[in-house]
Formats: C-alpha cells, structure tokens, sequence
C-alpha cells in the first residue's frame, strides 16, 4: 500500500501531466528546509531547485509573451511578465494543483499553515518546474508551464489586445505619418446609467476610424482598432 505521501505525490503528478521517471528529483523539489531540520534524512531541500526554477518559468512565460502579443511592446511585455510569475500568482497556481497536500514540511512549519504560504508555495512550484526540466527537458517544462498559465493567458489576451489599441494606433502614425490621432464624441445616447458614446479618429484633419461604446474609453479603443485596420491595409 501506497504511503500517504507518495499519493500526494501521484496526485501532483496527475494535476500537471507530467510523470517523472526520476522520483528524487520530485522529492526535492517537494522538500522544505524545515523538513530536512527535523528529519535529517540525507536528502536536500528545494531551493536550488527554486532557484533554476525561477529561470525557468521566466524563459517559459517570455517565450509564450512574444508568441501570443506579437504587437506588445518591450515594456508591455516586462509589465505581463512580472505579473505572471510574481508571488502571488505563482502560489494560486500551486493552489489549484494542490502541491500543499505534497509538500515535506517540518511539523512547526506545518502546523503554523505552511502548506498554504505564499512564499512556500510560489517557491515550491518553481522548485517543481526545474525538477520536470531536469526530468524531462525544456520541451516538457514549456509543455507543462503552457498548461499551468493557459487560463491567465486568455484572459490577459482580450484585455491586452483591446488596451493596447490606442497604444499601437499612436506609435504608427507617429512612425509613418508624423501625426498623432485625436478622439472626438460625435454621439452621446441614452440616459446617465446607459449611455452610448460615439468616437471618430481625426488624423491630420482627416477621419479613419468610429467606434461605439458603453463608455468613451471602450468607444475610443474600437475607433482606434477600426483606424488601425484601415491604415495598416492601405
């Protein structure tokens, strides 16, 4: 019969999808520094792991950023990357893999809610990655860190994208027409807690785009969009 410790660790391995074939490396990466100080039982704890982990998982999320935001700028892209793998985020990961449960704790850590720290689990799953790197090389670690982030991914798309517009609109006509566009509400409907603004783009006294909106701002972004797509097709 399995222990109680190995079925967490089947667990983990399950909510990832990613089997190791060298369990030592899974055991350290599950390893904290307060465990080995009870339990002295020859192995090491996981911060070297963490440390490459968290080259790792930067390599990764920056690899998918220039993939999945091809018009984001080099600031963009530092300010998703920071959000993605800051500590928060990387210990809500841990949560929803449930690598707590798997976690080597020494009993006072445990006891003291070890198990569900930030700073435990954020350096816990960076711990995990390098472990699957080293276990399996960079294409399993990309493979199981697209996982991980997917959902966060497609979220920020939509939002990124949409915000970006008026971002992207600016640079391009300052680079090819040495202009910058002006938003004008031609419409405004509606009563106070429904209204409906209408948004045209003027650039160098000439009109390229009109966008509708619940808001001037999102009435703005969809002006720009629609002045982007023209400019850019012709």
């Amino acid at each position: 019969m399995k222990s109680n410790k190995m079925v967490d660790f089947d667990n983990l391995q399950e909510k990832i999808a990613y089997r190791f074939r060298d369990l030592q490396l899974l055991t350290q990466a599950l390893t904290h520094r307060s465990f080995l100080h009870e339990n002295n039982d020859g192995g090491e704890d996981n911060e070297r792991l963490e440390f490459l982990g968290d080259s790792v998982v930067e390599v990764v999320i920056s690899h998918l950023l220039l993939n999945r935001f091809p018009h984001l700028t080099e600031g963009g892209l530092s300010k998703t990357r920071a959000e993605l793998v800051k500590e928060s985020t990387l210990a809500s990961l841990a949560r929803e893999v449930r690598l707590g449960a798997a976690l080597r704790l020494g009993r006072g850590e445990d006891e003291t809610g070890g198990r569900d720290k930030n700073s435990i689990l954020a350096g816990g799953l960076e711990a995990l990655m390098a472990a699957v790197y080293l276990d399996g090389g960079y294409k399993e670690a990309f493979r199981v860190i697209e996982d991980l982030y997917a959902p966060r991914l497609s979220e920020m798309k939509g939002a990124i994208e949409d915000k970006d517009y008026k971002t992207r609109l600016q640079e391009y006509t300052q680079r090819h027409l040495n202009d910058t566009p002006h938003y004008i509400v031609t419409d405004e409907e509606g009563p106070d807690h429904a209204k409906t603004f209408e948004v045209i783009i003027s650039i160098g006294g000439k009109a390229y785009g009109k966008g509708k909106g619940k808001s001037k701002k999102e009435a703005e972004q969809r002006a720009a969009e629609e002045a982007l797509r023209s400019l850019q097709e012709n």
